[in-house]
């Protein structure tokens, strides 16, 4: 199922049209880091702007540039090619003579600051986002979309950048798990996305049942569910008593990422999770050949958007161009909103 034929949370809402997108200016990420740099360790945080590039291709560029391997290079989250993005990368703090000779063009060091610790895959709160809808036809649908979506969350969907250009990453994780070779040999970096993407796709399966049945912000008995504040997980067995505080977005059901660590539901939302694996042909004992790339886990089925905004400004191409600014938590997809906005099924 492709982004654009996923259910919607608010599907009774028109599109409101217009086009996304058209230049790198109009889709801007700045992460929010988990912690800043301390000044002092043996490797340096560079906070990085980028235009036309992705995460990939700065850290091969930046390691060659500093004498250092790939594996050096530290980063807390890909960042998308077609945008404007900013970013910590960290490297050894022993080729910080070299960072300033270091040049790429579309890409900027804005700062750079030592730190005890290399950066590592999460180590960042979320990010914060700021896009342009430009020539939108129907700024009333576009206002009621984006409030419905702050009061009861964005449905956490992995966005098809998980799912490669082909849209067969899934596919690649799939055999690898049931342990048939692929065309190609993948690096170990392809390895991951693809079982990434295996596990990313059976989850937004997961979450269109719960769109679909109308429980997405429901607790169900056997749900796993998460808190907000630590993100802890429980299992619901009392929903009249859990019901209020989904309500109150204190906890959210969590999805399926299978494998063996994964915590388990119970009861009805177990079997249902359970189905997804048998029509997949596939066992959760599969799941061990992923090793570390598939140990498991929970992902909550909505994610809040933090200091959400909405600003028109006349077009000159016709219609109303729409700012939107928003954070989101790590992990999720911006581009879902936009989806939501524009119904561009």
């Amino acid at each position: 199922m492709t982004d654009s034929e996923l259910p919607r949370l608010t599907a009774d809402v028109p599109g409101c049209g217009g086009a996304f997108k058209l230049v790198p200016e109009d889709f801007e990420v700045e992460e929010v880091p988990a912690y800043l740099p301390s000044g002092e360790g043996e490797h340096l945080y560079l906070w990085l702007e980028k235009r036309g590039r992705d995460t990939r291709e700065v850290v091969k560029a930046l390691a060659l540039a500093l004498g250092v391997s790939e594996d050096d290079v530290g980063v807390a989250g890909m960042k998308d090619r077609q945008a404007v993005t900013r970013q910590l990368i960290s490297v050894p703090a022993r080729a910080e003579p070299k960072v300033e000779g270091f040049a790429l063009e579309g890409v900027r060091v804005l700062w750079t600051k030592r730190h005890g610790n290399k950066l590592r895959t999460g180590h960042l709160r979320g990010n914060r986002f700021r896009l342009r809808l430009r020539g939108v036809k129907d700024l009333g649908a576009a206002r009621e979309t984006f409030s419905r979506l702050v009061e009861r969350g964005l449905p956490n969907y992995f966005g098809e950048q998980r799912f490669g250009r082909a849209g067969d990453n899934a596919d690649q994780g799939k055999l690898l798990l049931l342990g048939q070779r692929l065309a190609k040999r993948p690096d170990r970096f392809q390895r991951k996305l693809y079982l990434s993407a295996f596990q990313s796709r059976l989850f937004n399966r997961a979450l269109v049942e719960r769109l679909r049945a109308g429980t997405l912000a429901t607790a169900l008995r056997g749900d796993v569910l998460r808190k907000e504040e630590t993100g802890g997980l429980f299992v619901c067995e009392a929903p009249e008593v859990d019901g209020p505080r989904v309500a109150a977005f204190e906890v959210s059901p969590a999805g399926p990422l299978f494998g063996p660590k994964m915590p388990a539901s119970a009861g009805d939302v177990a079997e249902a999770e359970a189905r997804l694996l048998v029509a997949e042909g596939i066992t959760l004992e599969d799941f061990k050949r992923g090793g570390g790339e598939t140990e498991g886990g929970r992902r909550p089925y909505r994610v809040r958007l933090g200091s959400p905004e909405l600003v028109p400004e006349p077009s000159s191409e016709g219609g109303e161009d729409v700012w939107l600014t928003f954070e989101l938590p790590r992990g999720a997809y911006a581009t879902e909103v936009l989806h939501e906005l524009l119904k561009d099924g």
